[in-house]
Order: structure tokens, then sequence, then C-alpha cells
């Protein structure tokens, strides 16, 4: 799986090999995010929520130390803390879920105001308090909702390939792209953004296309197989399939209105 503006995603066994590329948007790239920024010095990329008291730590680019730690301020003295990047944007949506802050159908609990200050209406909605201070860091209810279309599109894509594959299950993920490298499996996988797997065999592989790209052009060998390989794959059109939409729906849920995840609850108490 290629995490991006487009989801590329891959399936296959020894007999077939089927591909799809899914319109994620850009949620996962900063974009159309409140406080979303690109990944650089100052973003937040890790986040964690206490589900007793609702109360954040996070971590930024650039510094080694968690937000409660002796000498964060200090550490983050050059760049500030400025805004929350595409591994920030899925870790802090899976923390507000897995604390109890939104609901399986993403909605911003409002009842929690008067538990923690963290939750504060928005208009009609509410919002979650990432970070006070300049610049003041919310996750709002648009912003969990862009997330949801982006992770819904990406597993729906998934979700067809798996039924091309005539499979309930998937035994292997690798995220490709530089993107990939930062996510964590176990958020992905509580936000639905990928299927049940264990998580000792989610991976990242770096820069694939980069990698392939080099290899073709100094190994003619290689060339060869990367030809072959690429003849025998069948893309299948997300746009033409009926099916698409009614795994897009069912994948707006956290993790996912239908589909178990056993492994991932064995994992996540």
């Amino acid at each position: 799986v290629d995490v991006g503006t487009n989801a590329e995603i891959v399936l296959g066994n020894r007999q077939r090999v089927v591909a799809a590329s899914s319109p994620t948007g850009p949620a996962f790239e900063g974009a159309e995010i409140s406080g979303g920024q690109r990944a650089a010095p100052g973003a937040i990329e890790r986040v964690r929520i206490d589900p007793d008291t609702l109360e954040p730590k996070y971590r930024v680019i650039g510094s080694e130390l968690w937000s409660d730690e002796p000498g964060f301020l200090d550490s983050v003295q050059a760049t500030g803390v400025t805004g929350i990047c595409g591994s920030g944007i899925i870790e802090v949506v899976a923390e507000m879920y897995l604390a109890g802050i939104i609901s399986e159908d993403g909605v911003v609990d409002g009842g929690l105001s008067a538990r923690s200050p963290r939750v504060t209406a928005n208009g009609r909605t509410f919002s979650y308090v990432l970070k006070e201070g300049e610049p003041r860091i919310t996750i709002t209810q648009t912003d969990v909702r862009a997330i949801q279309l982006a992770k819904a599109a990406l597993y729906a894509g998934t979700k067809l390939l798996m039924e091309k594959q005539h499979t309930d299950h998937v035994d292997r993920i690798h995220f490709a792209g530089a993107f990939g490298s930062f996510i964590d499996p176990k958020y992905a996988m509580v936000l639905g953004l990928i299927p049940d797997c264990d998580l000792d065999k989610v991976s990242a592989v770096g820069n694939a296309a980069g990698a392939g790209a080099r290899m073709a052009l100094l190994n003619r060998g290689y060339r060869r197989e990367i030809e072959e390989t690429v003849s025998r794959i069948e893309k299948i059109e997300t746009a033409l399939e009926s099916r698409f939409q009614e795994h897009f729906v069912y994948a707006m849920a956290l993790p996912n209105k239908v589909d178990p995840f056993p492994k991932l609850s064995a994992a996540v108490k």
C-alpha cells in the first residue's frame, strides 16, 4: 500500500496479482486539516491521550522528548510546535477513538466537555484541543470526517481487491513511500486504514518506486522481471466497481462497520 493523495494498492499471491488506485485525497498529507502541515521540524508526529483524564502528550519532529517530559520546551525552542503532520493526524484520531472521545461513527462526544476542558464546543459540533497556546491546535469534527473519508477510500479499495482474490484476510501488509515509513501499524489498523492483520506482519518498505526504478535502470535481468510482473498485474478500476461504494460506507466507521478486527482487538486492550 502506498498512502498518498491517491493510494496505490497491490494484493497478490503466487497465482495472481491485482491492483487498484483509491482517491484518498490530501488529508493524510496535512491538507484539509485545521492544524495540518507537511512533515517538517515543529510538526506533531506522535500523540497519546490518557483515557482517564483525556489529557494528551505529543512528540514533534526534531525532538525525542514527549511534551510532558522535562526539557521538552527547551528542545523545541528553535522550531516551536507549529502544527500536525500526517502520522500525527492518524495517531490523534485513533487515540481519540480509543479514549472514547469520538464514537465508532466518528462523532466527537460533546458530553465530555463537562469532564474535560479539552473537549470544546465549535458551533454545532465539538472539537478536541490537542495543544493550548500559540498556535492553538484543535482536532475538529471536520478534521475527523476528512480522515474518515480518506481512510474509507483506501480500505474500500483494499476490500475490493480482497474480493477479487476471493479471500477474507491478508497475511502481510507493506507500506510503501516516504509517508508509509512513519505510520504506526497499530494506529493505522485502529482507524481501519488497513485490514486486520498481525501487527508484526505490517512493515514499511520505504521508497519502493525509487528502488524499483534504480533496479530497472542498472540491471537488465531485473528490468525483464519487472516487465514480466507488470504484464501479469490485473488493474481494477474502483470507479467502475459497484461494490466500492458499499465497502466505502462500511469503512467510514472506526475501524469498520461490518468487518471484524480480532487480531487488533487482541493487541489493543
